[in-house]
């Protein structure tokens, strides 16, 4: 060997890897860190990409963690509705590290929520979780005591489980000044009025993700006897809306951009962090577009299909491309494209844009 370029596998050259078998013949993507079975006890945090996975761990009878299922006397569908079974605990989604960092500081004491309850129409909303309950709650003694629950469920989640599934979605986030308490979405969106002399956005730097990510960590494994490994994805899903000075394309080209570089450091810095690339299969320029809808920002459930094969066929030792050709963007007449039961809290932004 003459160089370190020389005489490698096929997965390490562009042509061979990529541009000879194209979108539906890539193989070989993920080498995932440690073993994991079907034994493997999973739970998922993060944005609506996220539902994905676990409700095809479920499917494929993997162990997925649910800490919080809900009242056994409530249908499927309702259950859905107010958000239960959707994530391992009823926390909605959790687009940044520093709201991951904030919920497990609540779970295991080293913090207390402090956010006043949020009002619209007589009911009141979570600040950490407007959209949990989606017509509010009657009381705040109600929903103090349903937040109490979630984080009962979190200590279960993250002292139970052998490997959190967490997908990053953003780094813009809206910060209360007196606290420095992050609030699920903007105040004055789902509930409550925006007063920016007590309320600013914030655009949080690589730097600040990936210490906050490393230190909801070491809280959780201070309470573990062994430490929790982790799967790091990042949401292939652009922003609704921005609330930078920036176009929309070029401020979610930034934010997936920091995303995409904090999954790689903590990979690198970590034996018990791994990164599955469900961003670049969807975005890469082999898939030329194919696996979005029309608004170029929803998954089509092919695009779905062809990350989580991916991700079974590594999983469970299979290579071959004949496993990942499958997973057609093409979805069957009559059929939906995306699937109806994902929750996305930020699509809601989407309603104030002018038409």
């Amino acid at each position: 060997m003459t160089h370190p370029y020389e005489g490698r596998p096929n997965r390490f050259y562009w042509r061979t890897a990529v541009a000879d078998p194209g979108g539906f013949g890539l193989t070989d993507l993920w080498r995932p860190k440690f073993k994991l079975t079907k034994s493997t006890k999973f739970i998922t945090a993060g944005s609506c990409f996220a539902q994905h996975i676990s409700r095809r761990l479920v499917e494929r009878g993997y162990t997925w963690l649910d800490a919080e299922p809900g009242p056994d006397y409530s249908a499927p569908e309702s259950k859905r509705r107010f958000n239960y079974g959707i994530f391992s605990f009823r926390t909605g989604n959790i687009y940044t590290a520093h709201m991951l960092l904030q919920w497990v500081r609540f779970a295991f004491g080293s913090d207390a929520p402090s956010l006043q309850p949020l009002e619209k129409d007589g009911r009141y909303y979570d600040p950490y979780r407007q959209q949990i309950e989606p017509d509010g709650f009657v009381s705040v003694e109600e929903l103090m005591a349903s937040r109490e629950a979630a984080l009962a469920a979190l200590r279960l989640a993250f002292t139970e489980a052998d490997v959190l599934l967490f997908t990053f979605g953003l780094t813009e986030a809206w910060i209360d000044r007196a606290t420095g308490h992050e609030y699920s979405s903007c105040p004055g969106v789902v509930a409550g009025h925006y007063d920016p002399a007590s309320t600013y956005m914030i655009n949080h730097p690589l730097g600040q993700i990936a210490r906050d990510f490393r230190d909801a960590l070491r809280i959780v494994n201070e309470n573990r006897s062994i430490n929790l490994r982790v799967i790091t994805t990042v949401s292939p899903v652009p922003l609704t809306a921005t609330a930078s000075n920036n176009h929309v394309l070029t401020a979610t080209t930034y934010s997936k951009s920091v995303l995409r570089a904090v999954a790689g450091q903590l990979t690198e810095s970590s034996p018990s962090i791994d990164y599955f690339p469900s961003y670049e299969v969807v975005t890469a320029p082999v898939s030329r577009g194919i696996h979005y809808e029309g608004n170029y920002r929803n998954v089509t459930a092919g695009g779905v299909d062809a990350v989580l094969q991916h991700f079974f066929c590594a999983i469970e030792g299979e290579t071959g491309a004949r496993h990942v050709r499958s997973g057609s963007s093409q979805t069957p007449a009559g059929e939906p494209e995306t699937d109806p039961d994902v929750i996305c809290d930020e699509v809601i932004l989407d309603a104030f844009a002018r038409r």
